[in-house]
């Protein structure tokens, strides 16, 4: 398998262009302008923020389980940055958050999916983002579809999916990528490789080397790069776009990261998660290597990072306030957002469903 760049990296098979101390990891340009890391450091604190807001709201009720992005940020976002939401697509799994907000998804609506609002899943009509999928992979073959559409229009748009690790045990993923590299599919799997399917570690997943490697067999290009530094994978991410444009057909892009949160809030990670190296891991946080890189080049004060804060609180309170403002949903709205044009039976049970609730 053919690398995409001859660049050396932290560990072999792994690009990276930022160390974990905000150091060069080798003599290159970073692919992100200050200006661009900065606004990428914009949606990795806003997500952070997010996570601890719904863990405060989910422990007082007021939201449901929901997934916490904690530590996969540079993973998201980076790669995020490099489509256009005017002709690209993001297909989702439930841990993309700051991707798609970047993307014109309202931060609102994940709230009120959270809050178990059907409002929350309709995706606004100019926005190119598909609804968060909780089956694992199951959203891969709606992705290769996509691309392929996009392919036989003569459109340019690229289709950046988002899975885990666990994700490629099931057969969705090969069945996807299968149909995209026959059909030269512009279509990016983006592989957050974060250690583990729930409580099932890495190794106990696949005996390969990598999820990356697999890209092979299926005839197009497999990469492996850090997650935790915003401009490898963005860097990655360009060039895997770059490709889908040029008609070079998909990639895997496996970005090797970890989850520092739980899987989700109805998880214990204490359980199984060795402390040592989850501490090995936060010494690597994707958000303080994106604050360290700006600030050796004098591109972020504390007053930047003052202004930032403040955006950030009032992003959260803003959507928040919008959120709780909107009535709870009542047993009508299970049946919106099935059918562009209703048929008879739907009717019927709509109007079942109603009377009872009211009788």
């Amino acid at each position: 398998m053919k690398p995409l760049t001859d660049s050396a990296a932290v560990a072999p098979g792994v690009f990276s262009i930022v160390e974990p101390d905000g150091s060069p990891a080798r003599a290159v340009d970073p692919p992100l302008s200050d200006e661009e890391t900065i606004e990428a450091l914009r949606w990795m604190r806003l997500s952070r923020a997010v996570d601890e807001r719904a863990l405060s709201l989910q422990r007082q009720g007021k939201l449901g389980t929901f997934p916490p992005v904690h530590g996969q940020e540079a993973a998201v976002v980076g790669t995020a940055m490099a489509l256009d939401p005017s002709r690209d697509w993001i297909v989702p799994q439930y841990r993309e958050l700051p991707a798609m907000l970047r993307h014109g998804y309202p931060l609102e609506r994940y709230l009120l999916a959270l809050k178990g609002d059907p409002l929350g899943s309709a995706i606004p009509e100019d926005v190119r983002v598909l609804p968060m999928q909780i089956a694992l992979a199951a959203q891969l073959p709606h992705a290769a579809g996509l691309a392929w559409g996009l392919r036989r229009r003569g459109l340019d748009g690229v289709v950046m999916a988002y899975i885990g690790e666990g994700a490629c045990s099931e057969g969705d993923f090969h069945e996807a990528c299968n149909l995209a590299g026959v059909m030269r599919a512009p279509l990016v799997v983006v592989v957050q490789n974060n250690g583990w399917a729930i409580s099932t570690p890495r190794e106990r997943q696949s005996a390969g080397d990598t999820i990356a490697c697999r890209a092979q067999g299926y005839g197009f290009a497999g990469v492996v790069a850090d997650g935790n530094d915003v401009q490898a994978t963005y860097h990655c991410a360009q060039e895997a776009v770059a490709r889908c444009r040029d008609g070079g057909g998909p990639t895997i892009l496996e970005l090797m990261t970890y989850r520092m949160g739980p899987h989700t809030t109805a998880d214990d990670p204490s359980r199984y998660v060795d402390a040592e190296v989850l501490d090995e891991w936060r010494r690597q946080d994707p958000i303080e290597r994106a604050v360290a890189y700006l600030a050796a080049r004098g591109g972020f004060d504390d007053e930047a990072e003052r202004e930032m804060a403040e955006w950030v609180d009032a992003t959260i309170d803003e959507a928040w306030a919008q959120a709780s403002a909107r009535s709870a949903p009542g047993p009508e709205r299970i049946f919106e957002q099935v059918y562009a044009s209703e048929p008879a039976r739907l009717a019927a049970q709509r109007a079942g469903a109603i009377g009872r609730a009211g009788g």
